[in-house]
């Protein structure tokens, strides 16, 4: 019973922390697997979890449908399916331990280097070939463990989008990213009939959370809002990588 009991509250958790992050609330996303990881498996999470994100990002992509970047989405999704092709192929063979760890310090590095810099580093607009690239890193490390996120700020960070734009791209982006990965998950057996049944039920503070995530993106200041990506990001990105050190 108690073990019961400590799923659900992970799971609920999780939960409301993915519709956060469809909200505009980046990064937050990533705290769902490591904290359903607490009472299962982390592929299992990974797998449970999907169908919540799916759901979820319809209710962000509704809420973000005029707030982003097209150019952004043109160059990153391209990459990012290719991202998410190399990880399918390579299911059997990659650690899972070794792609967390380089997503934990893909973050960390960047995240201090803004943090510790005297000055703003200069902006950068959306470029091909590091949006190719960034795109496919975020595509394949989203298709291991739903830890697109620090490949894809890196890229998108510097370009200093306004907070809803950015808010909005990021939405999109992994929308687009999440639907992608159904076909592999189904292919790798990650979907079973069990797994859609508990995310059926987490889909509704997921769904809600969304509103609550956005509300926050709307009240809160600019320089906060990035400064809060800023160090979420280098939070998570430290987690990931002591996840990957202790195993």
């Amino acid at each position: 019973m108690q073990e019961s009991v400590l799923f659900w509250v992970a799971a609920l958790v999780a939960a409301v922390l993915v519709g956060m992050a469809k909200g505009g609330l980046p990064v937050t996303g990533m705290l769902s697997v490591p904290i359903l990881s607490l009472v299962m498996p982390p592929v299992m999470a990974a797998g449970l979890l999907l169908p919540v994100y799916v759901v979820s990002d319809m209710f962000g992509v509704w809420a973000f449908r005029r707030s982003f970047d097209r150019r952004n989405l043109a160059i990153l999704i391209p990459g990012a399916v290719a991202g998410i092709a190399l990880g399918w192929a390579t299911a059997s063979v990659v650690p899972e331990r070794a792609v967390t760890g380089l997503v934990g310090l893909i973050g960390v590095v960047f995240s201090l280097n803004l943090l510790l810099r005297r000055s703003l580093p200069p902006e950068r607009g959306a470029r091909v070939a590091p949006g190719l690239f960034w795109g496919a890193v975020a595509g394949f490390t989203s298709f291991v463990s739903h830890a697109g996120a620090p490949p894809y700020q890196v890229y998108v960070l510097p370009q200093r989008l306004s907070k809803t734009v950015f808010a909005g791209t990021t939405t999109l982006f992994f929308a687009v990213v999440n639907a992608v990965k159904l076909v592999p998950y189904w292919a790798l057996g990650q979907l079973s009939a069990e797994n859609l049944k508990v995310a059926a039920v987490l889909m509704v503070p997921a769904s809600l959370a969304v509103f609550a995530g956005l509300r926050l993106v709307r009240v809160l200041p600019e320089k906060l809002f990035f400064a809060l990506v800023t160090w979420a990001l280098l939070a998570v990105s430290l987690r990931l990588l002591w996840q990957a050190v202790a195993g």
